[in-house]
């Protein structure tokens, strides 16, 4: 089997999923693996070190170079599958969607190439960018082979915009970056990290906190993430016990940050699945979430972690008081830590997705 994996994002969770499955992909027995990544992702060192062929492109930085880079992009289609008929790849797979995925994606079923799509979201974000979505989509599903989900309700999604497209759904896995060291003492009872924008919640965590402080006044919330606190929750940096910092977190310093709290907190109001779910599971941390999307189904309720009831403020302080627990918290760890084993190999998800490879050319014969 010869895949080639492709993806031109820059950093953050798209880069990070792409360096682990390239790492899986690369040590399964009887595959061939190529890369094609951005010449701008922040990992580019360390895929290097994976030793496969590896095609850095050149991409760009901020919308206005997305606009200019436009003329590059017929170029770059042909590039792209020319580097896949050059390895006689039997699939090309796209690790995450990049803006550039639907004007390039459509050259590989053209030149004899089957695409499959990894589709982290099916649908925007309440509050995110959401320009041409259904477009992008669209033309992604359209034109591939086989599609590959992570969580119950983007498997849903695409079945229902794609109705007969074999789809293979996933575990999110969790991205540990080698060598990362795990601070002694926990500095806070909850951490929210990650991007601050209004669908995850932060107004839901500011009045669960008030509640939950007004019940146990030495209870600490640090709130991580780039992005304006203060327009998804204000006042939830006034609060007491409450710390901030707003910024963007280096892969480096995520496992820290995350042993750095007794509990993880995802007070979402929506969500397909979270990316730092799973890395809080395999540092043996345990989390809080509402039902909302997919976060149910990445931890077990009462093993790994604890789900609110509903997505009310009263419920998710109800589940952080729950957490404040120190032998309720213990189990919970010891239950996340046993969870992140499987989250962290990559190989075992390596090997499914590739058996399914295999599987789907075999019915294309």
């Amino acid at each position: 089997m010869r895949i080639l994996l492709w993806y031109w994002g820059r950093r953050g969770g798209g880069a990070q999923f792409a360096l682990c499955l390239a790492r899986g992909l690369a040590g399964r027995p009887g595959v061939s693996l190529g890369l094609s990544l951005s010449r701008r992702n922040e990992l580019l060192a360390e895929a290097h070190a994976i030793d496969v062929p590896l095609d850095a492109v050149e991409t760009f930085g901020g919308a206005a170079g997305a606009l200019l880079g436009l003329a590059r992009l017929p170029a770059l289609r042909r590039r792209l599958v020319r580097q896949a008929r050059g390895m006689r790849a039997d699939v090309v797979i796209s690790a995450m969607n990049h803006v550039w995925t639907p004007l390039v994606a459509s050259a590989l079923p053209g030149g004899g190439i089957p695409f499959v799509s990894m589709v982290h979201d099916a649908l925007p974000h309440p509050g995110d960018p959401a320009f041409a979505w259904d477009w992008r989509l669209r033309q992604e599903l359209n034109v591939a082979a086989g599609a590959v989900v992570f969580s119950g309700p983007v498997e849903a999604a695409v079945a229902a915009r794609r109705p007969g497209l074999p789809i293979l759904r996933l575990p999110l896995g969790a991205h540990i970056p080698a060598g990362a060291v795990a601070p002694g003492a926990p500095l806070a009872d909850f951490l929210f990290f990650g991007r601050l924008r209004a669908y995850k919640g932060l107004d839901l965590l500011r009045d669960a906190f008030a509640a939950l402080r007004a019940r146990h006044p030495g209870a600490t919330l640090r709130v991580v993430g780039e992005g304006d606190l203060e327009a998804c929750a204000p006042g939830l940096a006034a609060l007491p016990g409450v710390t901030v910092e707003a910024r963007w977190v280096p892969d480096a310093e995520m496992p820290s940050l995350i042993a750095s709290a007794r509990a993880v907190v995802l007070p979402y109001r929506e969500a397909s699945q979270s990316g730092v779910l799973p890395i809080a599971l395999a540092l043996g941390v345990p989390v809080v979430a509402t039902p909302v999307g997919g976060l149910s189904g990445q931890m077990e309720h009462g093993v790994s972690g604890l789900v609110a009831e509903d997505s009310s403020a009263s419920a998710l302080a109800g589940a952080m008081e729950a957490m404040l627990d120190p032998s309720r918290r213990a189990a919970l760890s010891a239950g996340a830590r046993e969870a992140g084993i499987r989250l962290t190999n990559w190989d075992a998800q390596a090997a499914v997705l590739v058996d399914w490879l295999r599987q789907m050319r075999g019915a294309g014969r």
